[in-house]
């Protein structure tokens, strides 16, 4: 996601390789080319990352932005990734849960989530993952990051919210995995639980990362906003959304 704020811009897990994958030829494939290259990217002020897995940690994105002075702003023990990779470590920060940090004046703070971590066979949970609210002087979004449902996410809102936006995943589910990728349904509770405003689903559409068909999240989603009577957004890939402008309850794609 790429989400402008009061002002400064911050792009939240950008991937733009072509497969998630350690390796350029194999694993899951776009179904569709990234809505910007990530030369044509505007001046962002800072990235966070919710973990590392390949379809949310993004070496050649990371290492690019570094190099045009964004902040990186991390869960704690991927700083150690960035810099194997050349970051320096004055353009990373690490947070653990309900840590913050100032950038440009949005306060940005790492919260709980329940998920798990690793890039490889041999360091399985080594990095923390995290859910982020971002906040400025008037306006505040909060993002879930992959994550199961927890109570954690009603103390977020307690403390942190209410929030205007709500980014929140809804793809690469299943019953099976529900304690550790949500559900739509629980995507919803989620939305409610820390006092969001408009809902706009994500992490469905991009990679084919389950068994199920690309689009039954988002209808998931749509059916389950609706009997909760929560405001929703659903853009066509690369489209904007503006909560106060862009109509609730609307699905473009």
């Amino acid at each position: 996601m790429l989400i402008e704020i009061d002002g400064q811009r911050v792009l939240v897990d950008p991937v733009f390789g072509e497969r998630c994958s350690p390796f350029g030829f194999i694993g899951p494939k776009r179904f569709f080319p990234a809505p910007i290259a990530l030369a044509d990217l505007p001046a962002i002020a800072a990235v966070t990352i919710s973990h590392d897995h390949y379809d949310h940690l993004d070496m050649t994105a990371m290492t690019t932005l570094a190099a045009r002075g964004t902040q990186l702003v991390v869960p704690l023990g991927i700083g150690a990734h960035l810099e194997r990779w050349g970051v320096p470590a004055s353009r990373i920060t690490e947070l653990d849960w309900y840590q913050s940090t100032n950038v440009r004046g949005l306060r940005l703070t790492a919260t709980p989530a329940r998920h798990y971590s690793g890039r490889g066979l041999f360091n399985p949970d080594a990095t923390l993952w995290a859910s982020w609210s971002i906040a400025g002087d008037r306006h505040r979004v909060f993002y879930s990051g992959d994550s199961g449902y927890s109570a954690e996410f009603a103390k977020i809102g307690e403390r942190l919210g209410p929030f205007d936006l709500t980014v929140i995943k809804i793809g690469a589910s299943d019953p099976t995995w529900e304690p550790i990728h949500m559900s739509p349904k629980d995507a919803v509770r989620v939305h409610r639980d820390v006092r969001g405003r408009l809902l706009l689903p994500v992490h469905w559409g991009t990679f084919n990362l389950a068994n199920h068909a690309w689009n039954e999240p988002a209808e998931q989603l749509v059916a389950a906003a609706s009997r909760a009577k929560v405001s929703y957004a659903l853009p066509r890939p690369g489209a904007f959304v503006e909560p106060g402008v862009s109509e609730p309850s609307t699905r473009w794609w």
